[in-house]
């Protein structure tokens, strides 16, 4: 019997590409690079803020840190200007803590945006566990914050849902002994999902709701 659920965040909870391509775009702009569509971000994100950074500048690696400190210091400023909760999450989340389950967070975010993003977008919501990008933590698709997030709730990994967008969560939540969820709303297509061993898919957050009836 599941216990407990743990959401990936940009792409599965909110989509966040406005402010993190329009934080970005300015980041390299200072320094004569050019930016990007928003959406090319949704293959530059999810293995942190280094490989943001590192997939935007290219082949101008003398220019990486510049760029990443001064993405860092708009993004902590601008990350709730345009980015919006997907339609249904809130209430889904509030259906999921009525089943009873715990509701976590897992992200590759830096843990002080991770915080700041989740009470902005979703006040009230009793979050049991919020695990950002932290010294000594491996990020995802490497299962130890998801595994971290079990020990802290005193669950067993098969007691755990998994839900996220990427082939990277998809990758972690397995790995940690999950069941895996892939959402069909985020920044991937089914196929990588489905390519990286999701054990369900789902196409609007109501659909988990169900499932985690079963």
């Amino acid at each position: 019997m599941k216990k407990g659920v743990i959401f990936d965040l940009d792409g599965t909870l909110i989509n966040s590409l406005p402010d993190i391509s329009a934080a970005m775009n300015r980041s390299l702009a200072k320094f004569g690079l050019p930016g990007f569509e928003e959406n090319a971000y949704k293959y530059k994100v999810g293995n942190g803020v280094f490989k943001i950074a590192e997939r935007s500048v290219g082949e101008r690696t003398e220019l990486l840190e510049d760029v990443l400190h001064a993405y860092m210091e708009d993004y902590a400023q601008n990350c709730r200007v345009n980015s919006y909760a997907y339609k249904g999450v809130k209430d889904m989340l509030h259906g999921l803590i009525g089943q009873g389950l715990q509701v976590c967070v897992l992200s590759n975010k830096d843990q002080a945006d991770t915080e700041a993003v989740l009470a902005y977008y979703f006040p009230g919501i009793a979050f049991a566990a919020i695990r950002g990008r932290v010294e000594g933590v491996p990020l995802k698709p490497d299962p130890a914050g998801a595994l971290l997030i079990a020990q802290q709730l005193g669950l067993t990994s098969d007691e755990i849902w998994y839900v996220g967008d990427t082939s990277m969560d998809m990758n972690c939540g397995n790995a940690a002994g999950m069941e895996t969820v892939g959402v069909l709303w985020g920044f991937r297509p089914r196929e990588e999902l489905v390519a990286s061993g999701a054990k369900h898919l789902i196409a609007n957050p109501q659909e988990l709701l169900e499932l985690t009836r079963i």
